[in-house]
């Protein structure tokens, strides 16, 4: 059974939807209280959800000279600082625990925004020969259940020996001009478990009802990319062919379309499974909103959260 130790996290986009905050701090490290209480950048809690789920080495895919901003993060307090928080002993160990984080990260740039698909490429590298836990720079998860979302998917990955596994979550078809789409079959929908029989990228709805139309799902639902895969090394061999035959949707190499091809050759192997879980996207204004209260409406806040909102809604029906 190949064991995934390794991740990797695109965070190589530009931040055009959170402009301007996104010119002054790159959108990966906006803060956000996470459930502990502790404030942390989008991609500390991002890369915990992949080391809490038993990865030991993660791949940041970055713009041309953005090692360094992670480098210096990612790091225990100097001499300076560590007198600064005196008395403060939860904050050393937080000190201690980034500079753990620190050591377990690689890097890869992506020189030019060619698309999703181009930046996982650029990871061709680090992964070698193993499988990997691909996760979104600008996405965080939260679990339903006792297991984080990236260990469901990896336990299926290695329970099954499979090529490929993608996280999914049934969603309305008003919606899927948002997300890349498997129709999937059936192997264990109790479950939640679907062999993947077609991928694509944003489908229009007519296209969706033609074609992509899961069996056991309500009317009017489909399966939707949750934003997390696993991955044999083979999509790299996909991704190659796209790029080497220039291969593009709206200009740019598709991972969508890469794991379409990749599907074709190893139809038996390529499964969807469907998270238990919610996935937040914090690279636009609403959805980082939404994701903080998410993550506060989950963490050891709670009770005061609860309670503020009720205030400020009893405050807005009031006025």
């Amino acid at each position: 059974m190949a064991k995934v130790r390794k991740a990797v996290i695109t965070a190589a986009g530009r931040g055009t939807r959170q402009y301007p905050a996104s010119t002054a701090v790159q959108k990966e490290m906006f803060p956000l209280v996470d459930r502990d209480g502790l404030t942390k950048p989008v991609v500390q809690i991002i890369g915990e959800e992949a080391i809490d789920s038993g990865i030991e080495e993660i791949c940041i895919i970055t713009a041309p000279g953005e090692e360094k901003i992670y480098r210096e993060y990612f790091r225990r307090l100097d001499d300076n600082l560590v007198r600064s928080f005196r008395g403060k002993d939860w904050a050393i160990l937080e000190s201690e625990k980034l500079q753990a984080f620190g050591e377990r990260l690689h890097f890869a740039e992506q020189h030019n925004p060619e698309g999703f698909g181009h930046a996982v490429h650029q990871a061709k590298s680090f992964v070698g020969d193993e499988p990997f836990l691909l996760m979104l720079g600008d996405h965080i998860y939260i679990s339903d259940i006792k297991d984080r979302c990236a260990r469901q998917l990896i336990r299926i990955y290695e329970q099954y020996m499979l090529d490929v596994v993608v996280g999914v979550q049934p969603t309305l078809e008003r919606l899927l001009h948002l997300f890349g789409v498997i129709k999937g079959e059936p192997i264990d929908a109790v479950k939640g478990i679907y062999k993947s029989m077609l991928v694509h990228e944003k489908p229009g709805v007519d296209f969706a009802r033609d074609h992509l139309v899961t069996p056991m799902l309500p009317a009017g639902n489909y399966l939707a990319l949750f934003g997390m895969y696993v991955f044999s090394p083979g999509i790299f061999d996909s991704i190659d062919y796209h790029i080497q035959n220039n291969i593009r949707d709206k200009g740019e190499i598709q991972l969508t379309n890469a794991m379409e091809h990749m599907r074709k050759g190893s139809p038996d192997k390529f499964w969807a499974v469907t998270i238990q879980g919610q996935r937040y996207d914090t690279g636009i204004p609403y959805g980082l909103m939404e994701t903080q209260l998410a993550l506060a409406l989950n963490g050891v806040h709670r009770t005061e959260i609860c309670e503020a909102i009720a205030r400020i809604l009893a405050m807005q029906v009031k006025n």
